[in-house]
């Protein structure tokens, strides 16, 4: 029976009042796809089968090489026809949220019937509706967030392939509306397809690539009185808080990642802060990096850190990148692996 885009569901989905953020619908292991689909209940419950990190590793790296003549050319089909060429099987989730016109990233995970990630390679085809003509393919390559053991916490869960690697692409958005996505995975069984329904706004009050970063006070040690437990709730503590982001912003490059390990609803956010130590060890030393917690005191309770208000997040975690100069050189939503992450940096530094 071939994918049926009639079945294609928000994927992600901002929830409405309050100070907490909300879920961007990650598709981790653990966290299954709770709160994106209502079919997917029985694959969040079920525990996945346990594989080792080297088959981790290797499916990886095979999925991170995506040949696009490998998949179903779009020229003249619409994005039902392409469906009607794969089978069902797949269980999307989108990791992005904040979607405009013009080129957008677009983050997500697969999920298999028993609940177990799917590494394999993939693509994305992007119509305004089912019957309308598709774009792409768009080679959505993995990118993986495993990092050396001195630099993995304890929030991570000990399990690597619960949040070993996030997909992403980039897609040309129209008019703000509901768009239609579809993603075709090569598995060893043929071609398998799985869909969602993004939603592209006017206009997002998030500051964007180019934009100048809002000079906001980030903590620090001295900011919180030297009390660890309300500056990270990292384990161990990691020693991204060294200065404030207003204090270095505009005169040198700077990482700022938002992101609660201990807290955080979509469960990424111990592996990016994972990788961001990791990667600070290399750039350390040409680019200040800046971890900033969510909640005040850390504790939900509170409410959002004014931080966050600043840049007018409403999902985590997110990452920033911003030059020498005070601008925003990337930034990425939601889900970002070690690639990504390095690109990121790179961009901050002009490169």
């Amino acid at each position: 029976m071939p994918t049926s885009l009639r079945s294609a569901k928000r994927s992600a989905a901002l929830i409405p009042g309050g100070p907490a953020l909300a879920v961007a619908c990650l598709l981790l292991l653990g966290a299954g796809v709770a709160g994106c689909d209502s079919g997917s209940k029985k694959a969040a419950q079920s525990p996945p089968a346990r594989i080792s990190e080297k088959q981790v590793v290797r499916q990886i790296a095979t999925a991170a090489n995506v040949r696009p003549g490998d998949f179903p050319p779009a020229t003249g089909a619409t994005l039902q026809q392409l469906a009607n060429t794969t089978s069902p099987g797949l269980q999307l989730g989108l990791a992005s949220a904040s979607l405009t016109p013009g080129r957008s990233r677009i983050a997500f995970g697969l999920i298999d019937p028993k609940g177990q990630f799917v590494y394999a390679p993939s693509v994305v085809y992007i119509a305004a509706s089912p019957g309308v003509r598709a774009r792409g393919p768009f080679p959505a390559p993995l990118d993986s967030m495993l990092v050396a053991p001195p630099f993995r916490s304890r929030n991570a869960a000990a399990d690597p392939a619960t949040t070993a690697a996030v997909y992403a692409t980039h897609v040309p958005l129209g008019d703000p509306g509901h768009y239609a996505m579809l993603v075709i995975t090569r598995g060893p069984s043929g071609l398998l397809g799985s869909t969602a329904q993004v939603d592209v706004a006017a206009r997002s009050p998030i500051p964007q690539v180019g934009a100048v970063a809002p000079a906001v006070a980030t903590d620090t040690a001295a900011s919180v009185g030297g009390n660890v437990a309300k500056l990270t709730t990292r384990i161990p503590a990691d020693d991204m808080n060294k200065v404030s982001f207003s204090s270095v912003v505009g005169k040198r490059p700077v990482v700022l990642l938002f992101s609660t390990p201990a807290l955080c609803q979509s469960r990424v956010c111990g592996p990016v802060t994972d990788v961001a130590l990791s990667l600070e060890r290399q750039y350390g030393g040409k680019v200040t990096f800046i971890h900033q917690e969510v909640y005040r005191d850390n504790q939900v309770k509170l409410g959002l850190r004014p931080p966050l208000q600043a840049f007018h997040l409403q999902t985590e975690p997110w990452l920033f990148t911003v030059d020498r100069h005070g601008r925003i050189a990337a930034r990425l939503e939601g889900a970002f692996g070690v690639n990504e992450f390095r690109q990121a940096i790179e961009a901050a530094l002009g490169r």
